[in-house]
Parts: structure tokens; sequence; C-alpha cells
């Protein structure tokens, strides 16, 4: 026998789990069955597809008994099983459990929700819950030597060779106080039918009954019993018709570890060229890991029933990561690589197909449920937006799905909306990007487009400006960043051309007076109360952008300037046009500048310039 220390991190997460988490020890027996599940899904997948074990055979099965007396509970499964090495790999060190992000979401979760354990794939710890101590004998399929995993849960696990009939894994509870509630027929059969009820495989409950004579007295003796308990049926492969609402959300929650009802659902058995089952959820509200570049997929692949991989991020687009659910081909071959799946043509026309039906089903949800389409747009909207600029086959589709905020309405609008609303002869639909919605509303650059009652989307989502230029058009009408030069066109009619003869000598004043820090100077026909605002060349990328490309590490080294853009009606600029001193004029100049920069949210590179400037023009403003 060998004894290990388990992983800092592991010894982190049993501690946590035996002394902190209370509210849901029953889950233990969800993710054990659903280990023994994946263990007897892998095994399927290498009989099916590995010449080494395809003269394997076995009947899929996990049992589960119990033995109140001695205060144990037994989980066993003829799945793959494990050696010596996977014991040490799976149990022992982090692998791939997630345990360290694990840890982390709890540390940041002040409700220690316990459900948060099968999200990260942790969930054989749960055990301890409910557990003094853990025995798992194992043997993996074709090999003969079984192994014996043996832990209180405190600092370390011994490992040693033991004997089973057959491949599988056992796991062996000996049950705390608290877990002896659930050494019990009836409480372990609510919980396999709550939690595991469609699980494809028998699950079968094996238990000692009283003998009761014909007057109903105690005999004495026993019988052992052993019964099927779930429905053993994949769920996405039974008729719709013969499904309720509840059948759906049952199954849901098993499949996505979530105890709320999903947002909606989409079931779909495709016949013709390609034959497939689609089953697929949106959750109500977003997964943890939504914006992790490490984000879990949440849709299971199967071919004929038989799983293939739920670790594949190219069943469905990236921007519909937080979609969970089931595709079931009856075309693909069982020995498919999941590192090709991308490249194989029946995988690529089932993932057409899904996405279109994906969207369409979005599309109902918002014509048929505002309240919940407004739950969708709240937790999806973002990771939607990057659909314009990833999936072009599909951009027409999304455009009208996505959603914005916007000076003319309140909460979510849409790009129909905003056509409906447009003005008359009004050619364009305008936009602002920044990084806050409240700073967007009090920007200056909206300033006449409110006076003329044009309507301006607020986009504050980080992506924005890169994604929405993608779009181009929605319908006839050009999408335009206002935060650019040029989008004022429309105003342009409004402008004084004696004004604006009269100020050209201002103008390069000012533009001698800032040099390189503008890259031009210009009227501006947008502003009707502020002196001055800042916008980008058409193609530039804007201020907010370069900041934030920035922090993502990936300065491109290009410093792009902004224009400065000056409002003629303005006292501050009056004065500008007045001043004949050419140091108090490039004061003027700069405090110009760096107002409009604070107002945008744009860091100063020098803020103790704009300090001294504003505070000389203050001195002088306030002399007799």
């Amino acid at each position: 026998m060998s004894t290990h220390q388990f992983q800092t991190e592991v010894s982190q997460l049993l501690k946590l789990i035996i002394h902190s988490l209370y509210s849901h020890r029953e889950i233990f027996l969800r993710e054990l069955v659903s280990n023994a599940s994946d263990a007897i899904d892998k095994l399927r997948y290498l009989c099916a597809s590995d010449e080494q074990y395809k003269a394997i055979s076995f009947d899929p099965l996990i049992r589960i008994s119990f033995d109140a007396a001695a205060g144990t509970l037994t989980i066993e499964d003829n799945g793959i099983g494990m050696n010596e090495s996977d014991l040490r790999d799976n149990l022992g060190t982090i692998a791939r459990s997630g345990t360290r992000r694990f840890l982390d979401a709890m540390a940041e979760d002040k409700k220690r929700d316990s459900n948060l354990i099968g999200q990260f794939g942790v969930g054989f710890y749960a055990s301890y819950m409910v557990a003094d101590s853990v025995a798992v004998t194992t043997r993996k399929a074709g090999e003969e030597q079984a192994w014996l995993w043996t832990s209180d849960g405190k600092d370390s696990y011994a490992v040693e060779p033991a004997k089973r009939d057959g491949h599988g894994t056992t796991v062996s509870l000996q049950m705390n106080d608290d877990g002896r509630e659930f050494l019990s027929r009836w409480r372990l059969e609510e919980l396999i039918r709550k939690y595991s009820n469609h699980v494809a495989f028998p699950i079968r409950l094996s238990y000692q009954e009283d003998e009761y004579d014909d007057k109903g007295k105690k005999t004495g003796k026993t019988n052992q019993k052993d019964e099927q308990i779930n429905s053993a049926q994949a769920l996405w492969r039974r008729p719709k018709n013969d499904l309720k609402e509840e059948d759906y959300v049952e199954f849901y929650k098993n499949l996505a570890d979530d105890e709320d009802k999903p947002l909606l659902w989409s079931h779909t058995r495709a016949e013709g060229t390609i034959e497939y089952t689609t089953l697929f959820y949106v959750p109500s509200k977003a997964p943890f890991d939504l914006y992790r570049a490490d984000y879990q997929p949440g849709v299971k692949l199967y071919v004929r029933r038989v799983f293939i991989t739920d670790d594949n991020k190219e069943l469905l687009p990236p921007y519909l990561r937080f979609v969970r659910g089931v595709i079931d081909s009856e075309d693909l071959p069982l020995n498919v690589s999941r590192e090709i799946l991308q490249q194989n043509r029946v995988m690529s026309s089932i993932r057409t197909a899904s996405v279109k039906k994906i969207l369409a089903e979005f599309k109902d949800l918002a014509e048929r449920d505002k309240d919940a389409f407004k739950t969708f747009s709240d937790n999806y909207n973002r990771p939607l937006k990057e659909g314009l600029y990833t999936d072009f086959a599909n951009r027409d589709a999304i455009l009208e799905l996505v959603r914005f905020k916007s000076t003319a309405a309140d909460g979510w609008t849409s790009l129909a909306d905003y056509k409906s609303r447009t003005k008359d002869g009004q050619k364009a639909i305008y936009y602002i990007t920044g990084d806050s919605e409240e700073r967007l509303r009090k920007s200056p650059l909206l300033e006449m487009y409110r006076k003329e009652g044009i309507e301006v989307l607020l986009c504050n989502d980080e992506i924005d400006e890169l994604v929405i230029p993608m779009a181009g058009k929605y319908g006839e009408l050009e999408l335009k960043a206002v935060n650019r030069a040029g989008a004022d066109q429309e105003l342009n009619a409004q402008r004084d051309k004696g004004r604006e003869k009269d100020l050209a000598p201002l103008v390069e004043r000012l533009k001698k007076a800032l040099g390189e820090a503008v890259k031009d100077v210009k009227l501006s026909s947008r502003l009707a109360e502020s002196p001055s605002c800042i916008v980008v060349d058409e193609h530039d990328p804007s201020m907010q952008f370069q900041q934030f490309m920035k922090n993502l590490g990936q300065d491109s080294g290009a410093d792009v300037k902004p224009i400065l853009e000056i409002n003629p009606g303005h006292d501050l600029v009056k004065i500008a046009e007045t001043e004949q001193d050419e140091s108090r004029l490039s004061d003027i100049a700069f405090v110009l500048l760096y107002q409009a920069l604070v107002v945008e949210g744009v860091p100063l590179k020098d803020p103790a310039d704009f300090v001294a400037r504003t505070n000389r023009l203050l001195a002088r403003s306030a002399r007799p």
C-alpha cells in the first residue's frame, strides 16, 4: 500500500466541503451517478470505435445498495474503470477537475451554494459532505489488476492492489451522522428519480425488505430486492407528443446541473438525407464561465445514443456557448475523431441547421414573450453580438435579435424599433460607443442629435466598436458612429457658413497650439452646450477602443490622434477668438482638449498639465 498527499487545492476543497457546505447534501448522489454514467459512456464509445476494446461485451448497469445497520452506501458501475495512475490523476490531483476555479468561485459566492460542485466537475468530492471515509475499488477495462483507493478526506489517500470481478468502479461510503438519512430505500428512490431518471442506463436499487405474515406482522425474515428505479431512456429520442413540460425541465436540471427552470428549449428531429435529433436549452441565467476563454461547452454529442464528447467547442459557434443540450446523429461514424469533428461534412450540416434553428427560436421568443426576451437580452446580448463579427451567413438574423440602449426609449430597443422611429429623410442609424451607459448619455456628442430629435443607440459593450461596423447596414440605413468624423452630415445643414469663415483663423491657431496632440481641429455641428468634443477619423479606432486593446496587452504601437471639434457658439471659444496672447491661447486650446477627453472617459497622459492650465485660466478670469 502506498500513501500520497492530496494536492494543495484538493485539500482546500475537501476542508471547504466538509466544514462549510451543507445546503444541498443530496447532490452527492447525483454526482456519483453522473460519474458512473460517464464511465459507462466512455467504455461504450471505446467498444464501438477502438479495436482494442471491441471484444469486450457488457450490459451497462449502475447499481446502488445500502446497509443501514453498517452505515454504508455503495454505488457500482461496469464502465471503463481506472488503474493506479488514473486514481492518482483523477482523485488525488487537480487534473482537469477545475478544483482551482471552483475554489475561486466559492470564495466569491457568499451563498456558498453547493450546486456549484457539479458545474466544476469536482463532484466525487461531494461524497465527503455525507461520509467519514470513502473507498473506491476499480479495475480498468482490458486490464487484470484492480486497485483500492481509500481516504478520510483529510490530508492524504492510500492506493493498493485489490481484487474485483470485471471492469468498472465501486464507490463505498461510510456515512457520517448527516449522511444516514440517505440509508433509506424511499430517500434513495426519490433522489434517483429527481436527478437521474433520464440517465440512459439502468439504475438498480438493491435492498433488503422485511417479510410480513398474513396479519401484517414481521416474520423476522428479510427478502433481497433489486429494482430498476430510473426510466433509462434518452429523453431526446422520445416523441415530443409523449413529453410534458416537467419532463423537459427535469432533464435540463440534470443535464446542466442547474436548479432553475430553463428560459426556453427546442426539440427537433430531422429526417431525410441526414438524420439527427437535437434538444437545446437556454439557461435562465448566464453560465458562470460565459466570458472565460476556457469556458466549458454545454452540448453533448451522441452517435446513435453512444456518447462521443461533451468537450468540443466546435459543435456550436462560440457566440452560442451559453446553449446547453444534446446532438444525437444517425449518420456520423462511431469512431469519428473528436479532433476533426469540425471538418466532418455531416457534422457541418448539423451545426449549420442547428444554428439556424436556435436563432429562429430566439426570434420566436422575442415575438411572443417580451419579458422573457428581456431576460434573454440581459444575459446573452453581448455574446450574441459576437456573431455579427464571426457568423456572416447568419448576420441578418442576428441583427434582428441584438438589442441596444437608446436615447429615445427605456430598456432594450431593436434596430427594427429604431427604424420605425426615424425622421423623414433620415439616412442612417446613429450609435455611440464607450465604456459606460451613464457616461454615454451625458456625452456632448449627443447634444445636437438630441436637440434635433435624432435617436442615438448607446453601445457600451467593449466589443461594440469591433462588431457593429461589421454589420454595415440595416436594410437601407447605414450604421454610423457619432464619435467619428463625418457622422454629423445630416446636421451640417445647421451650420452658419459666415461664422465658419470668421473662425477659420482661430481653428488654425488652435491647431498650431495643440501640435501633435491632435490630428485636426474642426468646427462642430453636433455641439449645443459643451465647448468641445473629440471624435476620430472614419477609419481610426476610437480612444476607448485603443485603451481596451492596451488593457489586453495588444498595443499596436500606433498612437492614433483624436480630432478636436469646437462649439462656435460657446463663450470659451468666443474668448479664444479674441485672445491675442499665444501662451494664453495655448492654455485654452489644451483645456478644450483635456475636457473633451475627460468627458469621454479617456485617461489623460498628463493630468498635472491639465490642472496647471486650468488654474492659470481661472486666475486670469478672477483678476479685475
